[in-house]
């Protein structure tokens, strides 16, 4: 699948910063059980990859991808990994380069008019648009579906319950990301049912 076809499998993907990568299986079953199946595990801990391969090996169905992958070493390392698909907070036309030549379906963030115009000129159409919420939201979402027409986004960064169907319902927007799906103190307590109860609450809802 090519990223366009990934954010489209479900309205919200779960990001999710883990820890312990004994308790990542059992994690993903929850989400991917709830109809969540596309899960960004972000490289900000030194378990990630370990989470990762452990995912891929054991839950079926789950298109496991990394986030913040911030350089060309952590690519590499994705690549190494076998990834289903890439994250980056910001833009940086060497890992998009190196992603298609890498053949891994990369969403690459943006937060500007700029850098959105900077992404259409090297070909990418489908963004993460980060930090949403203190980069303007809705709003700003909107404003960019004017001259940027043929750009799709993934919002992440203060999207919660409370908000995600406003963003859902812009034509702008395949998906959004976020964590409220996998809170820290559920994951914590090792309540998978209550995680997977709330990956359905999504979808239904959607």
């Amino acid at each position: 699948m090519n990223t366009s076809e990934i954010l489209s499998v479900a309205p919200v993907i779960p990001v999710l910063v883990i820890d312990n990568p004994d308790t990542a299986v059992e994690l993903a079953t929850a989400l991917t059980s709830g109809g969540l199946k596309v899960l960004e595990i972000t490289l900000r801990t030194t378990e990630a990859f370990a989470a990762i391969d452990a995912i891929k090996q054991s839950v079926e169905g789950a298109i496991v991808g990394a986030g913040t992958v911030n350089t060309l070493e952590q690519l590499e390392l994705c690549a190494e990994h076998k990834v289903d698909f890439m994250v980056s907070p910001g833009f940086h036309l060497p890992l998009v380069e190196a992603a298609a030549e890498k053949g891994i379906p990369y969403l690459p963030g943006i937060a500007t008019g700029s850098e959105a115009l900077a992404a259409i000129n090297a070909g990418v159409h489908t963004l993460k648009f980060f930090p949403a919420e203190q980069c303007g939201g809705i709003p700003m979402l909107k404003a960019l579906g004017g001259p940027y027409q043929e750009l799709s986004f993934c919002p992440t960064g203060g999207i919660n319950a409370g908000n995600y169907l406003n963003y859902l319902a812009l034509g702008n927007v395949i998906c959004v990301g976020g964590s409220w799906v996998a809170p820290k103190d559920l994951v914590d307590q090792q309540d998978w049912q209550a995680i997977e109860a709330l990956a359905k609450s999504v979808t239904v809802t959607h």
